[in-house]
């Protein structure tokens, strides 16, 4: 279902992709000449619209167990009970009033505990009666927003299509990031004070997650290209493992060297089927240092 926010800027689908809609428009902000495009995920806008049809099953089940309870209290005058009747609904903005009566009851005062005797002075409270349902308004306005984000950037050229991609690409700028910032480098243990020395440090690690990515996408499309598999971490064949996985499997790999009438001789121990597999999709070059 398209949203009314939708409807009105005429979202067109998006060529390379029909699971998105978009509207773009240009704007210029700090004095820079910018394009803003507003993109509608079908997929994400259904599986949000699910979840809010289940949020609001539990809220109004809630919302009619808090009204059960106002409609038990008693008020000394209608103003007051009008006024905890606004309050209440300010709090279930998921709920509307479908109907709202005042009904008044009469109660014998009486000092004493127990039941009250047939002297004692009448006494009107105000108690709030009506029914209510699920507020249509507000559920529309969640749902209009559902699925909806924008895409900006300075370089006014780039299609649609390109903004999108380069924003789902950023996910791999973040695992870089995460690389950088993981306990692999072992950063909490150095300590560095000169600038030239922590730009150094940086540039180095830099080059690691280069390699790091490298390797990493020679080995997943030397997978596909064989169509190979190798075993994750839950042991299910996988096309697109993490080198870092890739590097733990590793582990235990030891070189032993023995010396033997004056020549050193070394062995590469604890190799197995998995390691040469990995190795012989890597390449020669990458084979050879264990052979």
């Amino acid at each position: 279902m398209v949203t009314t926010l939708a409807a009105n800027l005429n979202l067109q689908t998006l060529k390379s992709d029909e699971r998105y809609s978009f509207y773009q428009t240009f704007v210029e902000y700090g004095g820079i000449k910018q394009k803003w495009v507003l993109l509608l995920s079908h997929k994400m806008k259904e599986k949000k619209e699910g979840t809010l049809r289940m949020k609001l099953e539990k809220k109004v089940e809630k919302a009619e167990k808090s009204f059960k309870k106002l409609k038990g209290e008693d008020f000394f005058c209608e103003e007051d009970a009008l006024k905890a009747a606004e309050k209440w609904i300010a709090d279930f903005p998921s709920v509307s009033f479908e109907k709202l009566d005042l009904k008044t009851i009469k109660k014998r005062e009486t000092g004493k505990r127990g039941r009250p005797s047939k002297d004692g002075k009448l006494k009107i409270y105000y108690r709030i009666d009506g029914d209510i349902k699920v507020n249509d308004a507000f559920v529309l306005k969640e749902m209009e927003k559902m699925g909806l984000f924008i895409l900006a950037s300075n370089d006014v050229s780039l299609s649609p299509e390109d903004m999108l991609k380069y924003y789902k690409g950023q996910d791999n700028v973040e695992k870089g990031f995460r690389f950088l910032k993981s306990d692999t480098f072992s950063i909490s243990k150095v300590y560095l004070k000169k600038k030239g020395r922590i730009e150094a440090l940086t540039m180095i690690m830099v080059l690691c997650l280069m390699i790091y990515s490298i390797a990493e996408w020679k080995l997943r499309t030397k997978l596909e290209e064989e169509n190979e598999t190798v075993p994750d971490q839950k042991g299910k064949p996988t096309k697109r493992p993490t080198m870092r996985w890739i590097f733990f499997n590793f582990q235990g790999i030891t070189e032993l060297s023995t010396q033997k009438e004056g020549e050193i001789e070394s062995e590469i121990l604890n190799m197995e089927d998995l390691h040469w597999k990995i190795l012989g999709l890597m390449g020669e070059k990458c084979e050879n240092i264990y052979l």
